[in-house]
């Protein structure tokens, strides 16, 4: 049967249809509905893993074990995974194992572009790009059987485009896969020195062989119309460049891309006259189609920053735009992002945004935009799991230079587990004066609600221990621990005050209440009791002062002409931030609103 489908549900779905058992991941856009969509087949077992690197270990231990076996992430999550694909590349498969690394040009949410087809050319693997959702079903299955025929680790590079958008696909029945039994060879599973030495000239001998089937695979195919214009493109610029040109090119798509195809490249090329390379990001494609001598025009014509459309490929290869839907540059209204109403961070940063001679180290999540205005609390941010050990080396950078400066380190209770707890030893170990703060809000809150470890249950809604984040912090050896709710300000600002006045060891405080959008557990209905009735401005009572918007609730509107405050009561939930800070108390929450 057909069916729409986004790619990343025809990835879940090439997951079934081609016998996978395991699929293992951490939650990070774009890639993230793929293993909620894997979750609900129940042939297959699906989990959110702690960070990227324990999904692809676990992936690879299953792959080892004889099973299918997949994992998944957004490029960023690649870094971290990195250390064991790279030697994964050097040893046996007995499973097939694949991985999809979910690029997003034009940093949609993500805090770089960067272009991960590097990483199947430096691990020297085989990799595959889909251009609509019927190529990622049919290219999973397809990357399962080069992955058993040739012994290699299979990468499935998607973009945000591909993984978000639907187009029709054609489904199929599930095929079994028969396990294969696990046999001891240690010669060539054992990554030791003198064992690697061997398999680096099998990994050589491997990629002649992916050469050979490239030049042969049936997701590389030409398409022959205008011969003045030859376009190599793949994935989502393959699209693009469809849309821009039409039947004024001619097209090689490439669906299999590392090794490229360089003999049937070489062959286009002779058939066109100029040879364009259309792709996101970098000029991965055309250095290694320059570097065979096959003469071609691609990155001073397609630019390398920024996600590619249309009018973009049209215009840098006919200097002429495609013609789109025209709006007028006032049609909309510029709206930065912001916390949502009710959200428990607010109240965290409104206390933190007041002290002075404070750098607030930021991390990877919803709370990255505690930086922005009015709020304007967090300085700054660099990677997941970052913020506590990029705290340590300021406090020590500060001590040195002569800087009088407290440094607060944040990150969310999902982070935490990822690879924060890695960098709360780090200050711990180092003694190091961080003023560590995680905000547990119960739930991966930015990549849309998907559980951890310490929320008690998995991803197929399971329940399961709940690892709490208070136990774990005393364990590391920090007796100075305190948990706030942090949509009650002063017992937020008592808690910096105490963390403030200790200047010879780190401490820790924890805010803990759910995501104001977050469906509550049983067990956290019991615990937090949220009334959800909405506050009103009095009118009367209201001066205008504006302090009530400092918090930077969008429930919070300033009327120019009565030059009062006004609560929205569609958006408002009660969290009563601004009446606590209003000053002069015309802000209540009033049963029945």
């Amino acid at each position: 049967m057909k069916r729409l489908m986004t790619g990343n549900e025809a990835i879940a779905r090439g997951l079934y249809e081609a016998g996978v058992t395991f699929a293992s991941a951490y939650p990070g856009t774009p890639s993230t509905e793929i293993l909620e969509q894997a979750a609900t087949y129940e042939e297959m077992y699906a989990e959110w893993a702690p960070n990227e690197k324990v999904a692809a270990e676990a992936a690879i231990g299953a792959s080892i074990a004889g099973v299918r076996a997949f994992a998944a992430m957004k490029m960023v999550g690649l870094n971290v995974a990195a250390d064991p694909l790279y030697t994964f590349s050097y040893l046996g498969i007995n499973g097939g194992f694949v991985f999809v690394s979910a690029d997003d040009p034009g940093m949609h949410s993500s805090q770089n572009e960067q272009d991960n087809r590097q990483y199947a050319k430096a691990m020297k693997i085989a990799m595959f790009e889909p251009s609509d959702s019927q190529e990622c079903l049919a290219m999973v299955k397809e990357a399962y059987a080069v992955s058993e025929t040739y012994g290699v680790p299979v990468m499935l590079r998607l973009t945000t485009r591909i993984c978000h958008s639907e187009s029709a696909v054609q489904t199929a029945a599930r095929t079994e896969f028969t396990p294969v039994p696990y046999v001891k060879a240690r010669e060539k599973m054992d990554a030791v020195p003198a064992i690697s030495k061997v398999r680096r000239y099998v990994v050589e001998e491997r990629e002649e062989k992916l050469r050979r089937y490239a030049e042969t695979s049936p997701f590389n195919v030409t398409e022959m119309h205008d011969t003045r214009i030859g376009i190599v493109a793949a994935g989502a610029a393959y699209m693009y460049a469809k849309e821009a040109l039409g039947e004024r090119a001619s097209y090689l798509k490439l669906g299999f891309t590392y090794p490229l195809p360089l003999e049937k490249i070489r062959a286009f090329a002779a058939q066109v006259d100029t040879l364009y390379v259309v792709e996101e990001l970098d000029p991965f494609m055309e250095e290694m189609i320059r570097a065979a001598g096959i003469p071609c025009r691609g990155k001073e014509v397609i630019p390398n920053i920024d996600e590619l459309n249309p009018n973009i490929v049209g215009n840098g290869i006919l200097q002429k735009a495609a013609v789109g839907i025209q709006l007028d540059d006032g049609f909309t209204v510029p709206r930065p992002p912001t916390l949502c109403a009710g959200c428990p961070h607010r109240g965290f940063f409104y206390e933190l945004g007041k002290r002075k001679d404070t750098v607030m180290v930021g991390d990877i999540g919803c709370y990255a935009l505690g930086g922005a205005a009015p709020l304007s609390a967090k300085d700054l941010a660099v990677c997941m799991g970052s913020a506590f050990s990029v705290s340590h080396g300021l406090c020590h950078g500060f001590a040195q230079s002569g800087q009088q400066k407290r440094v607060v380190g944040v990150m969310g209770d999902s982070t935490f587990f990822h690879t924060g707890i890695n960098s709360l030893i780090e200050v711990v170990y180092n003694r190091s004066p961080a003023i560590c703060v995680i905000l547990d809000n119960r739930i991966t809150g930015m990549t849309g609600h998907q559980d951890h470890p310490g929320t008690g249950y998995t991803l197929k809604g399971e329940a399961t221990t709940s690892i709490a984040i208070e136990t774990v912090v005393r364990a590391l050896g920090i007796p100075r621990v305190r948990s706030v709710n942090p949509l009650q300000l002063q017992e937020m600002k008592e808690a910096l005050d105490w963390a403030f006045a200790v200047t010879d060891a780190p401490s820790v405080i924890i805010t803990k209440w759910p995501c104001v959008l977050k469906k509550f557990t049983p067990e956290e209905t019991r615990q937090y009791k949220v009334r959800r009735v909405p506050c009103r401005v009095d009118r009367d009572t209201c001066i205008g002062c504006k302090t009530c918007l400092r918090t930077g609730c969008p429930a919070l509107r300033y009327e120019t002409d009565s030059r009062k405050a006004h609560i929205s009561q569609a958006d408002c939930v009660g969290c009563t931030v601004c009446l606590q800070v209003c000053p002069v108390q015309a802000i209540a929450a009033e049963e029945g609103a």
